[in-house]
Formats: structure tokens, sequence, C-alpha cells
């Protein structure tokens, strides 16, 4: 559905911190299923924790929310630009109920729960298979960071 290359045209991140390899479903407006593959490469697993590397958790909220910002903006019909950023801007009722380790190869699937004020919300789950590792609502927005930003704020 979208490569590792169409998804660099959306995000801005870069490694280290693109947490989304693929994305396997995108049903406009609804959902979508990106996967994160996390292998011992990774350089958060240097020292979390040596001899047995787990992914931190707040990743596992990042990989979601970048999945999330994808389901944004095919949803706004919008490609991204130097000009504006999409920002995680909160997270609740967060649950964390397996580790996940090198090897792992993370679903993470976001659906939109409501648009308001420009906030969107979404419900997150990332898994392992048929497991569940995280879950959490996840709040985002966009915003204007361009040159002429004081004039856009008035």
């Amino acid at each position: 559905m979208m490569n590792i290359h169409a998804i660099l045209k959306q995000l801005p991140h870069r490694y280290p911190f693109l947490l989304v390899d693929k994305v396997v479903e995108l049903e406009r407006n609804a959902r979508i299923l990106a996967v994160k593959n996390v292998t011992f490469n990774e350089p958060f697993f240097m020292g979390h924790f040596p001899g047995r590397p787990v992914m931190p958790g707040v990743l596992m909220l990042e990989a979601l929310a970048q999945a999330a910002g994808l389901l944004a903006f095919d949803a706004m019909g919008q490609v991204p630009d130097e000009n504006n950023i999409y920002y995680f801007v909160g997270i609740d009722s967060a649950r964390f109920k397996r580790p996940v380790e090198p090897g792992d190869q993370l679903l993470l699937e976001a659906s939109i729960d409501r648009i308001r004020g420009g906030i969107w919300k979404f419900k997150g789950v990332a898994r392992v298979g048929d497991e569940i590792a995280c879950e959490a609502e996840l709040m985002c927005t966009m915003r204007y960071v361009g040159p002429d930003k004081q004039d856009k704020q008035a």
C-alpha cells in the first residue's frame, strides 16, 4: 500500500527516529495498518536493556503516532511540506501489555476517533502477531511553522 519511499515523502522523521517501515492497509478517513520491523541494530537496544533488549514503550507510542500521522495526511489529501509539521500533542489510556524484542514485527493500527478544533484523536494498538503490545488514545495536530509564522497566527 505504501512503501518506505512514499513514507519518507509524508513523514519528516529520518533514521534513527523513523519508526514505520511500510503501510499494508489504508482505509481513507478510517484506519491504517503499518509495520515496524524491530531489529537488533536499533540504537536504543544498546542501553535498553543490555542482556535483555526491549523496545522502549515511548517508542511504541511514537511509532503509533507516526502511523496516525500518515492516516491523517491521507484523510486530508495533503502532502506535508517544510512549512507544516504534524505534532504529537497528547496521549491517554496508554497500556503496555507485552515486551517487544529484536526480531519482532510490530503491527501498528490506528483509527480515527474524532477531529475537533484541529485536534485529531486516534485509537492506537500495537501488536506482535495476535498479542497486544501497547494500546493508547493519541492526539495530534498540524501546525504552520513557515517563515511568516507570526502573520499566520494573528
